[in-house]
């Protein structure tokens, strides 16, 4: 094609989480806040590293490296750009980090080392090491005698550089494993918050550990290990899906690592012998100065919840007004289509949905597809009572949903226990599909009441992530939901649909006749358009095709969070497609797929992305909007995103986004989008009291743990009381 017009999927998801970098930079975001993007920047790049880097390390290893179909870069290039731009953005966190460690500080919130502490502070430390480390502590002399030990994943340990009597060796604390992470400093009711990182208080302490050596240098390190398993690959027959999973996740603890994280730099010395023992490149370590792991926000959140100031404005999810709060739902559903969108407004609607199917004695089978869900599931609590009620209750758990297999396997068994039938997907393809049919014999015909969505069955995402959620009666879908089921139970693929567009078999090759159709229209001197809401855009069949739409003279308008492969703008080839990322208080997570203009508009929503994983490996399940009312709502929520300003980048031709800044009215879509629901809400109906035998038949479940759990060790009394009587004799 001559022109660039392809990015690499890699190094474009680096892009979108430097956008997520920006949130924790950006002025008008509260402070806290900004501090916890610094956290999910840190937690998103940690499963890059396990996800996507260990499956580029696997594919380098072959002799036979496959090329990136968009980009032509071999595996081995693909690191290598990875690593640099690693560290380019190692850098800009860092940084950022400091200048909001300095605000904080401003502000009565204090990230103090153990060098910085009060006498007072540094006399408390003292006692709390001796009372609640020291007992505890895990170290490691490593020489010819004693062997490197097993590093575990992204856990953070103290190394050292020894020597003792003209010999020399290393040394390893664990500073993980039994410890608290934030160690919070003794302060007045009300006042300033001060805290200590533990790795901090045990480094610190490091030659009294040590105390028949010289430590020569000391640092924190950290390793991230590959964790790209394929259950299928390693599949043993003697054993059955959930066992094989259960065994996948065990060896997936133990795969080599792929990165490590020191906080300083190291001598050559102490490098050459840490990747010499980990067998990684020196590209492969990156030296930070901020915490190696910031998972320890949610902590300081809880300790500074009356900073009010210091957080997003407290929202909640709203009543739907499309919803009768008094009204059977199946009843209304029966009436029109329902729609909510999320999180906006609340998922309670389908949860009452299903704990009325629960318990409606017309009700026969209720079947869904479980993804991912909440850790004390309302859903699965429903599903569990249906089938206690004597219900059909069919349900696919998706045991491969990555790091999600073991809630998964224990939510399985957990069904299985209540008696619902449970179903894994056929071989080599995730089920991603959200989708649920309530089958009804009514005076002996079958009724059906259908719910597709763009989100997992989770009520804590569901206030976190925007997704779309649409129940239906209509025959048509509720027939191909059928088959979906069918297909599903019988280990086979839905061939064809009438309706649903349903992946890997019949969903890319209707977006792809409906962009054809766009072209058409444009040829012949009308208003092609297509437009699409997505996290990614990866699929180069699809690429492909919106190039030509562009080409033809089709005016292609794109949301896409996070991966987009596709350069828009680029003249002669990409210039009538415009492509915006949104990144917010919310994560993005609904799809919508646009086809046509004026009245000749379809709209879809979708459990899929443009992805090729989405379109051609998976089970995913696209639905039309057909009511008149929801359709326009969910095209004049995709105008809304289309003209934020404020939290949208806009793609330029060189692959750069830069912040969509103009001269009109300010509108931040999701700020736009949480006034509407609050001006839209219905005030709240109280509703007569429920039977007795709805309100206590379902007991609260929590997944059976698949693997064994150690148990709690028991109170260490005193130890608290013995600190705060050092504390006091020393002041």
């Amino acid at each position: 094609m001559g022109k660039k017009v392809y990015d690499n999927r890699e190094l474009s998801w680096l892009k979108f989480n430097e956008r997520v970098l920006e949130e924790a930079q950006d002025g008008s975001v509260p402070l806290l806040e900004r501090l916890m993007f610094e956290s999910i920047f840190s937690s998103n790049l940690d499963e890059f590293f396990m996800v996507r880097v260990g499956s580029l390390y696997d594919a380098s290893l072959d002799d036979d490296e496959q090329k990136d179909n968009k980009t032509k870069l071999h595996p081995s290039e693909q690191l290598s750009a990875i690593f640099s731009r690693v560290r380019e953005l190692g850098a800009l966190r860092d940084k950022s980090f400091d200048a909001l460690l300095k605000e904080l500080k401003s502000k009565g919130i204090h990230h103090k080392s153990v060098k910085e502490l009060s006498r007072i502070e540094a006399e408390f430390i003292e006692g709390y090491y001796a009372y609640e480390i020291k007992p505890f502590i895990n170290a490691n002399i490593i020489d010819k005698r004693h062997p490197f030990p097993f590093l575990v994943n992204k856990d953070i340990y103290v190394i050292t550089r020894l020597s003792a009597k003209g010999s020399r060796s290393l040394g390893m604390i664990s500073c993980t494993d039994k410890f608290k992470r934030v160690v919070f400093l003794p302060c007045e009711e009300g006042s300033d918050i001060s805290f200590v990182l533990v790795e901090d208080i045990i480094s610190h302490f490091a030659q009294e550990i040590f105390e028949n050596y010289k430590i020569e240098e000391k640092a924190l390190m950290r390793i991230t290990r590959n964790a790209d398993i394929d259950v299928d690959e390693s599949y043993d027959s003697e054993l059955d899906f959930r066992q094989n999973v259960s065994v996948a996740i065990s060896k997936r603890k133990r795969l080599c690592p792929v990165r490590m994280q020191v906080s300083k730099d190291i001598s050559d010395e102490l490098k050459n012998a840490l990747c010499e023992r980990l067998e990684l490149a020196k590209k492969q370590m990156f030296v930070e100065k901020a915490p190696l792991d910031m998972s320890y926000v949610g902590d300081i959140f809880d300790k500074a919840a009356d900073k009010k100031n210091m957080f997003f404005e407290k929202f909640e999810p709203q009543r739907s007004p499309m919803i009768d709060q008094l009204k059977p739902m199946i009843e209304q559903i029966d009436e029109r289509d329902l729609f909510l969108s999320y999180p906006y407004e609340s998922i309670d609607p389908f949860i009452r949905l299903l704990n009325e199917a629960a318990e409606d004695k017309q009700v026969v089978s209720i079947k869904m597809t479980l993804y991912r869900v909440a850790k004390n599931s309302k859903v699965v609590r429903a599903l569990c009572q249906a089938s206690e009620n004597g219900k059909e209750v069919v349900v696919l758990v998706e045991l491969r949903a990555r790091f999600d297999e073991e809630n998964n396997i224990g939510w399985s068994k957990a069904l299985e226990e209540s008696g619902c039938h449970v179903i894994y997907g056929p071989p080599r393809l995730k089920v991603h599909s959200k989708l649920c049919l309530i089958t009804r014999n009514v005076g002996g015909e079958a009724k059906y009441t259908v719910q597709i969505g763009t989100g997992n069955y989770n009520e804590k995402t569901a206030k976190l992530y925007t997704d779309f959620c649409l129940m239906t009666s209509n025959t048509d879908i509720a027939a191909d939901a059928a088959e979906v089921f069918r297909a599903l139970s019988m280990g086979e693929l839905v061939e064809d649909s009438k309706t649903l567009w349903v992946a890997p078999k019949c969903l890319q090759n209707k977006v792809l006749e409906a962009m054809d159709n766009e072209i058409a229209v444009a040829k012949a001197g009308g208003d092609g358009y297509v437009g699409a809401k997505l996290n990614s855009l990866t699929d180069k069949v699809i690429i492909d095709k919106l190039i030509e739409c562009s080409q033809a003279g089709v005016k292609v308008e794109l949301v896409i969070r996070g991966i987009s492969c596709l350069v828009a703008g680029v003249k002669d080839v990409t210039d009538n497609i415009h492509i915006r990322s949104i990144v917010g208080r919310f994560l993005e997570h609904s799809r919508i797929y646009i086809f046509g203009a004026g009245v000749r508009k379809q709209v879809y929503i979708s459990s899929a992305d443009y992805m090729t994983r989405n379109t051609t490996r998976r089970v995913e399940v696209g639905a039309p909007i057909l009511d008149e009312q929801i359709k326009q709502r969910v095209l004049d929520y995709f105008n809304i995103q289309m003209h934020d300003n404020v939290k949208a980048r806009v793609m330029g031709a060189d692959g750069i986004y830069t912040r969509s800044f103009d001269s009109s009215a300010k509108c931040c879509a999701q700020e736009k989008f949480v006034a509407m629901a609050y001006e839209s809400a219905p005030p709240l109906v109280t509703a007569p009291p429920e039977p007795q035998a709805v309100q206590t038949a379902a007991p609260a479940l929590q997944p059976i743990d698949p693997l064994p759990t150690p148990q709690p060790q028991p109170e260490k009394k005193g130890l608290w009381a013995k600190i705060k009587a050092f504390f006091s004799r020393k002041k």
